[in-house]
This record gives structure tokens, sequence and C-alpha cells, in this order.
């Protein structure tokens, strides 16, 4: 089958623009919003040729493997916008359940919350994991529009059929979890699972109820951290999310550090120093 919406996105109004493959969907969301698209646009493909992760970094999406983006335009407040990262991974986590629920998980990689865990987990502040392996990767991307409203686009980015082998971190794919999925099933349930998740977050109204499920599904919550902030490694205990979404972590004196934007890592490699 080729790329469709679940009834019940249809239902509440989002669209579909699906390609074969595409330079990249967050740059074609973000073009669609400049022209004056109102939103509530999903732009998929199975291929990617030019996609990017965080802080510039390329995020490669061979044929098969799933680039999904959703066009929002809303209200100018970036702070507001920011969470709806958190609610992409929930709907992603949520559609993994129900399209992969025999999944074959493993000791987690790198000594994260992972080790043993049968479930997708998310790692602050964009990322899905699998036995502590990253499985995909979320990127919000904005552009400001006339009079107060702000074009975001909304990029997941999933290893379907294929990983990386090539990246600093640990790395799979569904396929590689013995979960016979492709790309076209993965997002009609994504699709779905979208739905069900902006309606808790509500306009940003319902962030606490959003909040307390993502860290239902934390990855290495409790756990020794090391976050890398602009060259700089803060290290700690990783205590929870606030109520803004910052990664808070315990450092070694006791004292709470709040963190708004880093790369986050787990055990062994927190230990040395998140190089």
């Amino acid at each position: 089958m080729g790329f469709q919406l679940a009834p019940t996105a249809t239902a509440d109004g989002f669209r579909l623009e699906a390609h074969d493959a595409v330079g990249s969907t967050n740059a074609l969301a973000l073009e669609r919003g400049i022209a004056g698209d109102p939103g509530k646009l999903w732009v998929v493909s199975k291929k990617q040729e030019s996609g990017r992760g965080r802080r510039g970094r390329a995020w490669v999406t061979p044929e098969g493997n799933l680039a999904a983006t959703l066009l929002k335009v809303l209200d100018h407040d970036l702070q507001h916008a920011a969470t709806l990262g958190f609610v992409a991974g929930l709907a992603l986590a949520d559609a993994l359940d129900a399209v992969a629920p025999n999944a074959r998980f493993s000791v987690g990689v790198d000594g994260g919350s992972g080790q043993g865990v049968k479930r997708f987990e998310l790692k602050w502040p964009n990322d899905v994991l699998a036995s502590g392996a990253k499985l995909a990767g979320i990127l919000l991307e904005s552009t400001l529009l006339g009079q107060g409203r702000l074009a975001i686009a909304i990029g997941i980015g999933v290893n379907v059929v294929a990983h990386p082998t090539d990246v600093p971190y640990p790395a799979t794919s569904l396929a590689s979890l013995g979960a016979g999925v492709d790309a076209e099933t993965l997002f009609l349930a994504l699709s779905d699972a979208w739905s069900e998740n902006e309606r808790v977050w509500a306009g940003g109204r319902g962030l606490a109820s959003i909040r307390k499920r993502w860290l239902a599904r934390a990855a290495g919550l409790g756990s020794e951290v090391a976050v890398r902030i602009e060259g700089n490694v803060v290290r700690g205990v990783f205590e929870t999310i606030d109520e803004d979404c910052r990664f808070v972590i315990r450092d070694a004196k006791g004292e709470t550090v709040k963190i708004a934007a880093g790369d986050v890592h787990f055990g062994a490699v927190a230990s040395a120093g998140a190089a």
C-alpha cells in the first residue's frame, strides 16, 4: 500500500503529501508554510537525500526508511511550540508499540536504562531508543510568518529497514529488531497516534500530562549522565524533566542543574566524559 492517513487523522483535518523521494521533508514542509499552507500537513517519503538532524548533522534516510514531517502553523511562541517535540516522541513510541509488538529487545547498549527493558524508550530531547540504541530521531525547525505566526516543521526519521553503522553511537532498525514493518504501515499508525497525543497536549494546556507520560518512557531516568553543552560537559544523575521540559540533573555537589539544550550520554560514555 502507499502512504495513507489514519481515519482519525483525516477526521481531525490533517492532510497528506507523499513522495517516493525528497531532499528533506522538513525543508519541503517549511516551503509549504511560507507559501501559505495553513498547516496540519504531513509530508512523507521513504527516501530522503539531504536530510538533517540536530546541530546540522546529516540524517540518512535510505530507501525503505521513514521520513515524515508535520507542518503546524501556530501563534509565535517558540517555547510553547518546542514542546511539540515531546508530543512527537510519545506519538512515535505509541505507533511503534502498535505495529511492532513482537520486536526483539536485547540488553541495552552502553549501560543506559535500556538494559533488559522490553519497550521503546525516549531519550531527551529528541530520540527514540530500542535496547539503548537509536531507532529514530526528531527535529523541529521553524520560520517566522507574517502577523505573528510561526511555521514549525516537526520532522520524524525512523530506521525501518536499515540503520547507519558509521556513527559514534549505537543505532538499530526495526528490521534488526525482527519487526516486519514497512514505512507505510508505521506512518499510518503514527498519524493516528499523533492525533491522540496532540489532543492531550491541547495547545499546551495539557503539557503536564504529556510530561508525565514522557517520563514514564524516559531512558536513563535515575542513572548517571553526562550532558555536553557547547564544548562543556555537565555530569550528574538524571532526575526528571521540569514543567518546561528542561533536562534536570543533580550534580556531585547535590545541586540541581536545569538544561535547555545539549547532547545527553548515558553509562560508560557518561563516565568517560561524553567523548
